[in-house]
C-alpha cells in the first residue's frame, strides 16, 4: 500500500469494470488533498503533474519529490503519474525523480513520427518498471488548441498500441480540457468499439466538463482511467473565495486549508462513484 504504477491500479480495473480517478496536482496542497481522500475511501488513486504543472514551478523536482513522498506513506496504493509530457527530456527526468508513470504525448505529430517517437520512451521506461500512457487523436482545449469533431479511430488504434507497446491509451471521444462547466457528451458507441479493439486500458482526458452520468455511461462503456483537474481547480478556488470574504483572515494556512478541504470532499466523491460504476 504505497507508491505503485499506474498499471498496478488499472490492471484490476480494467479487469473488473471500474475506473481510477487521477487527478493532477498543482500545489502541494492538492496532493495531500488527493492522498487523504484516497485513504478515506480506502481505495487506489493517481497522482499526475503535468507539463504546464512543471512550467508554473519552474522545474519537476520539488513538487514532483513531494508527491512521490505522500504516495511512499500512504497507507493506499498511489502512483505519481507525468501528464501530457511533450518533452522526452522531461520523460526521462521524471523516471529518474521516481515516478511511476508517464504520459507521453505525441497526439499533435504526424502519425508516423507519434509512433516512433513513443516507442522510444517506452522502450526506456519498460527497462525501468515505469507505465507508459499515449494519446491518439488529439483530445480538444488544451492551452486552447480546440480540435472539434477529432475522435480516435477504433483500428489505428489497436495498430498504434501494438506499434508502440503503450500501456493504457488516452482517446479522444468527446471530452475537452479546461471545462468549467459540465455538459460533454460523450460517443458511448465509440468508447465501445474503442474498448473492443484495443487490449490496454482507456484513458478520458478532459472529464471535469462530464457530468456524473456521463462519467458512469463511460466507464461502463470501457473507460478505466479518469482524468479530471479543471473541476477540482473549481471546488478549490470556490472554497478559497468563500473563505476569504468571512474575515480579513491573511494566513495563508487558513484559507488555502479551505480549498484543500473541499477538493478532497469532492475527490472521495469522484473516486467512490468511478469504483461503483
Amino acid at each position: 500500500m504505497t507508491l505503485v504504477t499506474t498499471t498496478a491500479l488499472l490492471k484490476p480495473a480494467a479487469d473488473s469494470r471500474y475506473a481510477v480517478g487521477a487527478f493532477n496536482v498543482i500545489l502541494l496542497e492538492h496532493a495531500e488533498a488527493y492522498v487523504r481522500a484516497a485513504e478515506s475511501a480506502g481505495l487506489g488513486v493517481i497522482l499526475q503533474i503535468s507539463e504546464n504543472c512543471v512550467r508554473y514551478h519552474g522545474s519537476l523536482a520539488p513538487i514532483g519529490a513531494a508527491s512521490l513522498e505522500l504516495a511512499r506513506r500512504s497507507t493506499v496504493p498511489v502512483a505519481v503519474h507525468l501528464d501530457h509530457a511533450e518533452s522526452v527530456d522531461l520523460v526521462h527526468e521524471g523516471v529518474d525523480l521516481g515516478f511511476t508513470s508517464v504520459m507521453y504525448d505525441g497526439s499533435t505529430l504526424d502519425y508516423e513520427t507519434n509512433v516512433a517517437r513513443t516507442a522510444e520512451v517506452v522502450a526506456h521506461c519498460r527497462e525501468r518498471g515505469v507505465s507508459v500512457e499515449a494519446e491518439l487523436g488529439e483530445v480538444g482545449g488544451k492551452d486552447g488548441a480546440h480540435a472539434p469533431g477529432v475522435r480516435t479511430d477504433p483500428a489505428e488504434a489497436r495498430e498504434f498500441v501494438e506499434a508502440t507497446g503503450v500501456d493504457s491509451l488516452a482517446v479522444a471521444v468527446g471530452s475537452s480540457h479546461a471545462m468549467t462547466d459540465r455538459h460533454a457528451v460523450l460517443d458511448e458507441e465509440l468508447i465501445r468499439a474503442l474498448d473492443a479493439a484495443v487490449p490496454v486500458p482507456l484513458v478520458l482526458h478532459g472529464s471535469s466538463g462530464v457530468p456524473d452520468a456521463g462519467l458512469v455511461d463511460a466507464v461502463r462503456a470501457g473507460i478505466t482511467k479518469v482524468n479530471i483537474a479543471t473541476h477540482l481547480n473549481v471546488v478549490f478556488t470556490s472554497a478559497l473565495r468563500h473563505r476569504l470574504a468571512q474575515d480579513d483572515v491573511v494566513d495563508p494556512r487558513k484559507y488555502v486549508a479551505a480549498g484543500r478541504d473541499a477538493v478532497h470532499t469532492e475527490t472521495r466523491r469522484l473516486l467512490e462513484l468511478l469504483r461503483s460504476a
